[in-house]
């Protein structure tokens, strides 16, 4: 009995210790500017970054998330010409549909498309976005389908009370490793109409 309490303690020291680690580490985001502060989301302008994406027939979040992480995370973990490791950032962006949905990572802000290593899988795809203004929405805990279209409808519903045009796909930002459980953070996004005072 005594070693049993022995074990639990010292695993709920090490959960702790590692659930501490993740929520103070360090890990580089993608930047942008807050604009506009609303009760239910916020309006950004994200600058130009670097993309590396992968596109598949998955229609869900479960099946965009587990093929396309694997084959980004092979990329960067060393899988491209130059067998370079390449840190990873936040946020992971995920544009799910019915048809064909894509995963992205953004790439280290010292990186451009032109100094990037080819990747090994021909599927993944280095790309530069355009500035672009954004409407977002947080939530917290672990994402889902359901969670990622209740947020959506409730972007686009707020969007339409304050008179902001949208247009495009709502786009999934995730933050946190699988492993995280304290301290989640994910957003929904979708592209504004926006004009800078």
């Amino acid at each position: 009995m005594k070693l049993i309490l022995i074990v639990v303690v010292v695993v709920s020291v090490l959960i702790i210790c590692v659930q501490t680690y993740f929520a103070m580490a360090q890990t580089e985001t993608q930047p942008y500017s807050v604009l506009k502060t609303e009760k239910d989301f916020e309006i950004r302008l994200y600058p130009s970054a670097t993309l590396a994406t992968i596109t598949m027939d998955a229609k869900s979040y479960k099946e965009l998330s587990s093929q396309g992480f694997r084959k980004l995370a092979s990329y960067i973990f060393g899988g491209n010409d130059a067998k370079q490791s390449i840190a990873m950032t936040t946020p992971v962006q995920m544009d799910i549909n019915d048809s064909l949905s894509s995963m992205s990572f953004v790439m280290p802000a010292n990186y451009t498309k032109q100094n990037l290593p080819k990747p090994n899988d021909t599927t993944i795809v280095i790309t530069t976005t355009a500035d672009e203004y954004v409407a977002a929405i947080k939530f917290g805990g672990y994402a889902n389908d359901e969670q990622i279209k209740k947020h959506a409808a409730e972007l686009e519903a707020a969007l339409k009370t304050s008179g902001i045009a949208y247009f495009g796909n709502f786009r999934f930002l995730g933050y946190n490793a699988p492993y995280q459980f304290i301290g989640r953070k994910n957003e929904v996004i979708v592209r504004v109409r926006w004009k800078e005072d």
